[in-house]
């Protein structure tokens, strides 16, 4: 097992998990605003107050007794997302990207029925993949149709982009990459690839995966260091846009491009994880620091997205 000192991990500007919790997210993030984050379906009534662009709710399921309605909600639908309102990591989303009658197919091509669906949506309610394990609502997206200049970069999945929004400037960014391995998720800890992101030009850094450096994708062979985020100055406003949209001063903002919309958010956190400095070969302290001491206390979305390309590009 290798070792690295505490005093080379502060040189580097490295935030460990515990100071992110005490000196980020407790006194930046209030708690009585975590059901905006924490509960997906109302992350999307204030998108929409906020006019925050958003993948398109079909339906959701509350109580046990309306998976009877199942059949219905998806007539005609043959591409679509389930997920727990209230889940975290990953956990729950069920992706289907084609149907043939009665029968379902996951990106990996693995077929499953309408009876595999309401035994999921079921799990759902009862809690199984939600914070806390309190019982949950299922809510249905419509998939988002990712821009074709990720397919040589994702596996069976939507590649996302995560943002670290501090007090409304985004700080530091990474894709991640769906892989057989993930399932087609884009988690990290289930085996998704994490490519760091200049916040300057929306291009490629450095690529991880399980905690490894890699320069190709593990099932497309791809080099992402030929990768370039399209839209990317419309990435940076919109992931600022979350903080007035919030209210909390430390967020993960993860964004799906959608070929024929463009950017959307996918969903926010407030509790986001660090493996985004491996994947940037960068510590966040000093851009934290930077952003607490020297940026603006009154700007908009498009001036701190501005603040941010001028001061945090590596390229």
């Amino acid at each position: 097992m290798l070792f690295v000192k505490p005093s080379l991990l502060r040189s580097r500007g490295i935030m460990g998990m515990n100071q992110r919790n005490v000196d980020y997210i407790s006194r930046n993030n209030p708690r009585k605003l975590y059901p905006i984050v924490d509960n997906k379906l109302i992350t999307k009534k204030y998108a929409k107050k906020h006019n925050i662009a958003v993948p398109e709710l079909i339906d959701s399921i509350q109580y046990q007794f309306e998976i009877k309605n199942l059949e219905t909600i998806l007539k005609g639908i043959d591409k679509f997302v389930i997920k727990p309102a209230q889940g975290a990591g990953g956990k729950g989303i069920l992706v289907i990207t084609d149907r043939k009658g009665d029968s379902f197919y996951k990106p990996s091509g693995m077929e499953v029925s309408f009876d595999d669906i309401k035994r999921h949506i079921s799990n759902i309610l009862s809690g199984l993949h939600s914070l806390g394990g309190k019982t949950d609502v299922a809510m249905f997206e419509k998939l988002v149709d990712f821009d074709p200049v990720f397919e040589p970069y994702s596996y069976e999945g939507v590649p996302d982009v995560r943002m670290i929004v501090y007090q409304g400037y985004p700080v530091m960014a990474m894709l991640r990459c769906s892989t057989h391995a993930s399932d087609g998720k884009a988690n990290l800890h289930q085996g998704a690839v994490g490519v760091g992101i200049d916040i300057k030009t929306g291009r490629s850094l450095f690529a991880v995966q399980n905690g490894r450096n890699i320069e190709r994708h593990p099932d497309t062979n791809s080099v992402f260091s030929e990768l370039q985020v399209p839209h990317w100055d419309a990435i940076l406003p919109l992931s600022a846009a979350c903080y007035e949209m919030t209210g909390m001063g430390y967020l993960g903002c993860d964004i799906v491009i959608d070929k024929h919309k463009g950017a959307l958010i996918l969903e926010v956190n407030a509790r986001p994880g660090l493996a985004i400095q491996i994947a940037n070969n960068k510590g966040l302290l000093d851009r934290l620091n930077y952003v607490e001491h020297k940026a603006p206390k009154s700007a908009s979305p498009e001036e701190r997205a501005a603040f941010s390309v001028e001061h945090f590009g590596a390229l």
